[in-house]
């Protein structure tokens, strides 16, 4: 609730102008509708309430079925909002099923992993669980949506979490930290040559056995593969838009009024809010629109640039705090399927609030996803609360579970 609360102020804040008579209750302003969307937000967490819990378990794959059908449709029936066709028009408004998708996609998730016999160490049911997450994914990549899309890629924290190899999570931690490896440094020969005498120095030190220098030989082959891919895959496989957000994170200042512009205005507009900030609707930078999609996707700039290094502290700060919560409670579960999708909701969260955070302050390329409970929009406000209150419902019954097994 405080952080809902917050983001409302904040909200009103990004698109408040002192030369025009505006109320937070206008509701020709974000903050009015935002003030629609949050108390529809109310409703739904009643019917949450009122629904029994072995209702989410039981119609997991029903719902999973209906949201892959509305994913097919949007970009035939869809109406494009910035440049994403990810819009069903409904009246003057509009509904993102991709939000909805989030929450569905666990709750599959978790009766997946929840379903007896089930043993995360089968590659068989590996492959099954990645097909679940990889439909959506497919289906949001069409409407143009990048950024919603990879949020599907969180759900391998899940997977780890119910015993999955590590293996693939440092696999893809590594080939990023290649990736950008490889466009800070534009020689390549110096990666190559590296790699090479790495490579040496492991077989020397280490036990000369052929297995293990046919696997350091087949890996550095294909490390190298990796880096000389790097090129094409910027020049020929990512859109201008997303080559230019590459480039912003590695260099923002190298086109500081061209692709560089967001994050360079929005490091500005959180640096210039100081350690208390400049004061609740008086931020230069967000009066003026300097930094695009205050209210949605950069909001954090307007908390940094009016609240300062100490309420952006807080923000924080109570984010961890809920994401801490909601461990505990996942944690706590006596069935697996509750605790499954207890970590899907962390998870989904975990990568929200990073990855948001982080592109405002130019540690990641920006991908437009918004901040949960802050930024403006109903169908994510209304995504995250069904998301967290389905947990909640379950855990309020999780003494319940050892008498209905």
């Amino acid at each position: 609730m405080a952080l809902v609360i917050l983001g409302w102020f904040n909200i009103y804040a990004a698109v408040y102008d002192e030369t025009v008579s505006q109320s937070i209750w206008d509701l020709s302003l974000n903050s009015g509708r935002q003030l629609i969307f949050i108390a529809a937000s109310l409703v739904i967490i009643m019917g949450i309430i009122i629904i029994d819990m072995r209702f989410y378990e039981a119609f997991a794959y029903v719902a999973f079925g209906i949201i892959l059908f509305l994913l097919v449709l949007v970009p035939f029936i869809g109406k494009e909002v910035g440049g994403n066709k990810a819009w069903i028009g409904i009246g003057s408004f509009g509904v993102q099923p991709s939000e909805f998708a989030k929450f569905i996609t666990a709750l599959a998730v978790a009766k997946m992993i929840g379903s007896v016999g089930f043993k995360m160490d089968n590659f068989r049911n590996q492959l099954m669980l990645f097909g679940l997450i990889a439909l959506p994914m497919a289906l949001i990549l069409l409407q143009k949506d990048t950024g919603t899309a990879l949020v599907f890629t969180s759900f391998v924290f899940l997977f780890f979490r119910e015993g999955m190899s590590p293996f693939l999570m440092i696999v893809g931690i590594c080939a990023a930290f290649i990736f950008i490896l490889t466009l800070l440094i534009p020689n390549q020969l110096y990666l190559h040559a590296g790699i090479l005498v790495g490579l040496v120095l492991l077989i020397i030190l280490g036990k000369k056995k052929l297995k293990r220098i046919t696997v350091l030989t087949v890996g550095a082959i294909i490390i190298m593969g990796v880096i000389e891919s790097v090129d094409y895959v910027i020049t020929d496989v990512l859109k201008p838009h997303q080559q230019n957000r590459i480039k912003a994170l590695i260099n923002p200042d190298a086109d500081p009024l061209g692709y560089g512009w967001n994050v360079t205005q929005s490091k500005i507009a959180i640096g210039s809010g100081g350690f208390f900030g400049k004061g609740f609707l008086k931020g230069t930078q967000t009066k003026f629109d300097f930094v695009p999609e205050q209210s949605t996707d950069f909001i954090f700039c307007t908390i940094g640039e009016e609240w300062g290094w100490f309420g952006s502290f807080v923000v924080v700060t109570l984010f961890m705090a809920l994401l801490l919560r909601v461990v505990f409670i996942a944690e706590r579960q006596k069935s697996r399927f509750a605790r499954a999708y207890g970590y899907g909701v962390v998870s989904i969260f975990f990568f929200h609030f990073a990855i948001n955070i982080g592109m405002t302050i130019g540690l990641f390329p920006v991908i437009g996803i918004p901040l949960p409970f802050f930024s403006y929009g109903g169908s994510a406000l209304w995504g995250f609360t069904i998301l967290l209150f389905i947990l909640l419902k379950l855990d309020a019954h999780r003494g319940q579970v050892l008498q209905r097994l």
